[in-house]
């Protein structure tokens, strides 16, 4: 199984933010819409991602107040990528040994969205329900099996 086959089974809304965007607003976009992560975009681009990591981080070093901070200044500028083309297996090892819970997906330089960790944990479920249903009407239609 590849990243675009997960991609292309999830829902395709992508939740954006700006690096200007005060980091109050950002988080009550991510608790509206119950997403864990922002895309944050300028200029037609992915600059960083703003994860609730984030966000809890920037609470704890202010303590809790977050008055006049932005995106920006909390969000990860450089996070970890994949393509479509990969596999599932590289693409849960990258996401656990860069402990990212939301990997963005880019063909050449073009954003498609946002792959989360459950959005694999439900793919890998599927893909065993299935090979679980496929073995159990193999072996229920074993060769040479006759009703005796």
């Amino acid at each position: 199984m590849k990243v675009r086959e997960i991609f292309e089974a999830k829902e395709a809304a992508l939740h954006i933010a700006t690096p200007q965007q005060s980091l109050a607003r950002a988080i009550d976009e991510m608790a509206e819409f119950d997403v864990g992560s922002l895309v944050v975009m300028e200029g037609g681009r992915m600059v960083g991602m703003l994860t609730f990591r984030e966000v809890l981080q920037a609470l704890r070093a202010h303590g809790s107040h977050i008055d006049g901070m932005t995106v920006g200044e909390v969000m990860i500028g450089d996070p970890v990528t994949v393509f479509p083309e990969m596999e599932i297996n590289a693409l849960r090892q990258l996401m656990v040994e860069k402990r990212s819970r939301y990997v963005p997906v880019l063909e050449e330089e073009e954003l498609l969205g946002v792959i989360s960790f459950l959005d694999v944990a439900k793919a890998v479920l599927e893909e065993q329900g299935l090979e679980n249903r496929m073995l159990k009407r193999y072996i229920k239609n074993w060769p040479g099996d006759e009703a005796v």
